[in-house]
């Protein structure tokens, strides 16, 4: 019987974002996949980290899975950090993926939200995803579409979550065995971060923007098969 492997996407991805990991994945784990509240078809929900945390454990609960391997990817790479901090009896083991403990200043986040409560994605659709890719990525437009569908409101709340967290503390409380997949031309991912997240175990650079999975799927695939 395979191992779940828990899925967590980015903010303004949905689970679509890993159709080119899962079938490989899928060779080893039993995948589970699913939308963070606000994103896909998922209704709008919480404004605090944990509160997307529960609703990723809201997933594993609904797949039958009461210990799993997570891997996550931005946003979703936080939530793991508060599961394998704060439910460490639920993690196997933790792949954190172009992701932060800490991303000030807040009032980047806040603003963020402001402007996609007034205008929609749209309005910050070209800035982010000139962060997912590198130049040389072939076809962005399909993601900036995909960006660009994401409700307002549900990625308006994940920015208000991500204005307020800070888990900088919590990294000391992970047990869980850990790989941080960092992407080389990530501009997300600043030094600090990258220096806190080695601490937690080995760390593999690929050579790729924010969405690493998305722009790297072999090297990705093999690093969470591997880890």
């Amino acid at each position: 019987m395979r191992p779940p492997l828990l899925l967590a996407p980015s903010l303004g991805t949905t689970r679509a974002v890993w159709d080119s990991n899962v079938p490989r994945l899928a060779e080893r784990f039993a995948v589970i996949r699913y939308d963070h509240p606000g994103h896909g078809q998922e209704p709008p929900g919480p404004r605090s980290l944990e509160g997307f945390a529960r609703a990723a454990l809201a997933a594993a609960d609904l797949a039958g899975a009461d210990r799993f391997s997570f891997c996550g990817l931005s946003l979703g790479g936080m939530v793991g950090m508060w599961l394998a901090a704060n439910a460490p009896e639920r993690v196997e083991r933790l792949v954190l993926a172009c992701t932060a403990p800490f991303l000030p200043p807040a009032e980047q986040w806040l603003e963020r939200a402001a402007a996609v409560r007034a205008h929609g994605v749209e309005a910050v659709a070209d800035a982010v995803v000139g962060r997912w890719f590198t130049e040389r990525f072939p076809d962005p437009e399909p993601w900036r579409r995909h960006l660009v569908a994401t409700p307002a409101e549900g990625y308006a709340r994940a920015c208000e979550a991500l204005a307020a967290m800070d888990l900088r503390r919590d990294l000391a409380r992970i047990e869980a065995p850990t790989t941080v997949i960092l992407g080389r031309h990530d501009p997300v991912v600043q030094d600090e971060n990258r220096r806190l997240l080695a601490a937690l175990g080995p760390v593999v650079m690929l050579d790729a923007a924010h969405l690493a999975n998305v722009e790297q799927p072999d090297a990705f695939s093999d690093t969470v098969l591997a880890a």
